[in-house]
């Protein structure tokens, strides 16, 4: 009998290698399709890089220091996450729930932000880097838009949607 917590591999958390996602939560099937479900697991330096991560839900947890590095994060929930200090460096984070997450010491060079549903209690204060990322229709509070649009990496062109990180932010 499979595992019903792991997914098609086009669907994430597919891998051995996810094994703290597999047996730490539980699951839900949504669309037809399993996802792991990490509630209120520590996933404190984790290695998720290079990882198809779509769809997982980490709402709750406390993910710090963790390496998502190339990961497909897409529709991914960090609902209420606390990512301090993670590296998303190359993900994709298309259409992710990142409600009342904090960012703060993350590393978001290259990464793809689009679509992203961010709650007015998220916090992108202290974030380390968002040169070359893409928050095309990324709606965010607008004291959090202007520290992000007056952070000193905000610049450059994302290498994978061509999107200008200044543009995609829609800074002044």
């Amino acid at each position: 009998m499979s595992n019903p917590l792991i997914a098609s591999a086009a669907d994430g958390a597919s891998s051995a290698a996810n094994a703290k996602i597999t047996t730490g939560g539980a699951s839900t099937l949504q669309s037809g399709r399993t996802i792991a479900i990490t509630r209120g697991v520590n996933l404190d330096n984790s290695d998720f890089s290079g990882q198809n991560l779509r769809g997982v839900a980490f709402q709750q947890s406390i993910v710090r220091d963790t390496n998502f590095k190339g990961s497909n994060l897409f529709g991914a929930s960090f609902f209420d996450a606390t990512v301090d200090g993670s590296d998303f460096e190359d993900a994709d984070m298309t259409q992710a729930n990142v409600e009342m997450a904090q960012f703060n010491r993350a590393n978001l060079k290259n990464t793809v932000m689009r679509e992203m549903y961010v709650s007015g209690a998220t916090l992108f204060e202290g974030v380390k880097d968002i040169e070359n990322s893409d928050w095309t229709d990324t709606f965010l509070r607008k004291d959090q838009q202007k520290y992000l649009c007056n952070h000193p990496t905000a610049k450059g062109t994302n290498p994978v949607t061509g999107a200008d990180t200044r543009e995609s932010l829609m800074c002044p």
